[in-house]
């Protein structure tokens, strides 16, 4: 909101800032429920990424999570530490290393999932399934123009 004369509020007509404060508000909600699982909404990114690809280098994993590197070697550091992934050998570089997921993460994952599943069915309360494919059309034609704006 921002005012016009001395009692006049008009809503803010940047729908991207409101996009990033439902974010914000939508992980910080996540993340409670998501504690007690073992885990992180920061972490989703990365592990769902390993379980489909088995393995990955920090690179890719940082350009999966559209983070710098050296975020995302803090973030695999905590979460080896944690015990959610690991790093093992490339079999086809020596000198590197990948990062893959442990059997505990790959038990918690499930219960995470659900829990953004639920998570996202309470935040699209009341819209019809027309509304969420208009929403997700928007989201993407922004996306895509986000993107072009950074080369990517």
């Amino acid at each position: 909101m921002y005012r016009i004369g001395p009692m006049t509020e008009v809503p803010d007509r940047n729908p991207l800032k409101l996009l990033g404060r439902i974010a914000r508000g939508f992980t910080r909600i996540a993340d409670i429920d998501l504690r007690e699982a073992g885990l992180a909404a920061g972490q989703l990114p990365v592990l769902v990424s390993l379980k489909k690809s088995k393995a990955l280098s920090q690179a890719e994993l940082a350009r999966i999570a559209q983070v710098e590197q050296p975020s995302m070697a803090q973030l695999l550091t905590r979460m080896e530490r944690d015990g959610l992934v690991e790093r093992v050998d490339d079999p086809a570089d020596k000198r590197s290393r990948l990062i893959s997921l442990t059997p505990l993460a790959a038990r918690r994952l499930p219960k995470a999932r659900a829990l953004m599943e639920a998570h996202t069915q309470q935040a699209l309360a009341g819209f019809s399934e027309a509304e969420v494919d208009q929403l997700l059309e928007l989201l993407q034609r922004i996306n895509a123009n986000v993107e072009r704006m950074g080369g990517g």
